[in-house]
């Protein structure tokens, strides 16, 4: 990463990090950044005009990060947290190889620490069917294959739950049921492929019940971040709790009203 050396003054260290998803999912992202590091200054955006990224192709995908992102580096952020397990796939690597001056974090199926829970286990892996069928999820799973049976379980409808502010209806738990009946009694861990889905969470956990191990990638994401600031030396140092401002590609006011209500809920 191409860095200029005098990053060491108070301004530098104040700017925002931009933080963005296809929707509203990834202020489960934004949750784990503002517990770990409160002190920052944090923009959200959620593409929810362009919501699901999930059933895009990939360079649609990319296009859409990459203005999401020009309008970041408008704002002057220091870092942009890609909090979309699908727009990590697809755009990732490419922003970073055009956008060198600023850190980059993105998200990614939190394999490993169901692999960890339990050998020989059984995982599922909830996530979208782009996320499912990328070739950086596909070298992910690679590592892991011969440590347990690891099931890929398409699950793109649940975003737009989620999107509409849905976590607890007798519609989701219908969904959900469906989707997760034939691996009740024999699944381990389920992993939370997209960054939507851990507001489904307690639901999820109802119908597969409480001996299943859920994880998702969050606080992995936020602590690699931590890392890359104090890294170089970008992390502020201010001690007053900084502000949290939300944005959406959706006009209707009610979209930054359910971005405000899923950050504050327990």
């Amino acid at each position: 990463m191409q860095r200029r050396q005098n990053i060491l003054n108070s301004n530098e260290k104040t700017r925002p990090i931009g933080v963005f998803d296809s929707g509203v999912g990834g202020i489960s992202v934004l949750k784990e950044l503002y517990k770990l590091m409160p002190n920052e200054t944090y923009l959200f955006y959620g593409d929810s005009k362009n919501a699901p990224y999930g059933v895009k192709d990939k360079e649609e995908v990319f296009r859409l990060s990459h203005d999401i992102v020009e309008k970041f580096i408008q704002l002057n952020v220091k870092a942009i947290v890609i909090a979309c397990n699908t727009a990590t796939s697809a755009a990732i690597d490419r922003l970073r190889k055009e956008f060198s001056e600023v850190i980059f974090v993105g998200l990614e199926p939190s394999v490993k620490p169901a692999i960890q829970h339990k050998s020989n286990s059984e995982v599922v892996v909830m996530a979208t069917k782009l996320t499912l069928r990328e070739k950086k999820f596909a070298e992910l799973i690679s590592q892991y294959e011969d440590q347990a049976n690891i099931i890929r379980l398409p699950a793109s409808d649940l975003v737009e739950f989620i999107e509409h502010g849905d976590t607890n209806s007798p519609a989701l738990y219908k969904y959900l049921n469906g989707l997760l009946e034939p691996y009740k009694g024999n699944v381990d861990s389920i992993v939370l492929g997209c960054t939507h889905f851990p507001f489904a969470r307690a639901a999820i956990q109802k119908i597969v019940g409480p001996n299943v191990f859920i994880t998702d990638g969050a606080f992995g994401a936020a602590a690699r971040l931590k890392s890359q600031l104090d890294k170089y030396a970008l992390r502020n140092d201010c001690s007053k709790k900084g502000k949290v401002q939300f944005y959406n590609s959706n006009p209707d006011p009610r979209e930054i009203q359910l971005s405000k209500k899923l950050f504050l809920a327990q």
